[in-house]
């Protein structure tokens, strides 16, 4: 591990906790301007975690250790996620040694510690959020890994590095392998993330959510660990879906220049893949539950023929 590439690690992972809440106040403030709402400010996210960093907590009676133990799980696991995936460069010491493969574990490690959580305290409310986030990661990672799959065959790698270097130099043009897999990590993306059509992340109505069912148990710091890593989980799929289908600007190797041109490139995807999102959450409508089945499996099903069309056509 090089010093250069460790100060690059550092200061990728540093660029991700910095703007994860800023994409979710800017996602919001889309939100709200498309519905011809008042928008939020946009640095609303950093002033709750603040307001909750300085809050004293209040666990439940009966609270295990797994229960105080596991904002700080997702937190880290979040982390260690954001430090995988090239967001600026692509010497990323970390990425050596945990592949795309690794990363889908993180989320789904992530994913564990918070269901088995909201079930710990034994409230209604938690254990009804655990089931649909288990029911949804269960159809969601196979499509997931499939997506990445399929841009292991065109790299020959694994490494999300080696998979943006390869991408990055191929000819521009149309793949219509890259294609199926855009839509069908697009529709995998919206679930994880808890995004309507599958969650609604602005309600709180006992018979739709899934993520806020989970964390309606956490105050103070342990909730501002859990917004901070749903804002960092939201952030690392943007930067997967820039990295597998936008890798243009993402510098090579260590170099400072291009990770500082690449840098002003990364918020601009950014604010454009969020007023995407906003876009598509403002034209949809929210599923029932026992309609995620279908949604998923379509990403399931569209991220196969990515891979079927590669192996096939090789294009």
């Amino acid at each position: 591990m090089t010093a250069s590439g460790f100060l690059s690690q550092l200061l990728q992972l540093a660029v991700a906790l910095a703007l994860a809440p800023l994409l979710v106040g800017w996602v919001n403030q889309c939100r709200a301007w498309l519905q011809n709402r008042g928008a939020p400010p946009l640095l609303l996210p950093y002033r709750t975690i603040h307001k909750l960093f300085s809050k004293d907590a209040v666990v439940a009676h009966g609270a295990s250790p797994l229960f105080r133990l596991t904002p700080y799980v997702v937190f880290g696991a979040m982390c260690c996620a954001a430090a995988i995936v090239p967001s600026l460069a692509t010497d990323l010491p970390f990425a050596r040694a945990a592949d795309a493969i690794a990363l889908v574990g993180l989320f789904a490690l992530a994913r564990m510690f918070i269901a088995l959580a909201a079930m710990d305290v034994g409230t209604a409310f938690g254990s009804l959020g655990a089931r649909r986030e288990m029911f949804v990661g269960f159809l969601a990672e196979p499509a997931l890994l499939m997506v990445l799959f399929t841009a292991s065959l065109i790299s020959g790698s694994t490494s999300l590095p080696t998979i943006v270097e390869t991408l990055a130099h191929r000819e521009l043009g149309i793949y219509p392998s890259l294609a199926f897999a855009g839509v069908a990590f697009t529709m995998v993306s919206l679930a994880e993330n808890a995004r309507i059509p599958v969650d609604n992340p602005a309600t709180h109505l006992e018979l739709t959510m899934i993520h806020e069912a989970m964390v309606l148990e956490y105050s103070a710091r342990h909730l501002a660990l859990l917004e901070w890593a749903a804002a960092l989980k939201l952030f690392n799929y943007s930067c997967i879906g820039l990295a597998l289908f936008l890798p243009a600007g993402i510098a090579e190797g260590s170099d400072w220049l291009g990770m500082a041109a690449a840098a002003p490139l990364l918020v601009a995807k950014l604010a454009a893949g969020g007023f995407a999102l906003a876009l598509i959450e403002t034209l949809s409508a929210k599923l029932r539950i026992f309609r995620a089945p279908e949604f998923l499996g379509t990403a399931f099903m569209l991220a196969v023929l990515a891979m079927l069309v590669h192996l096939l056509l090789e294009s």
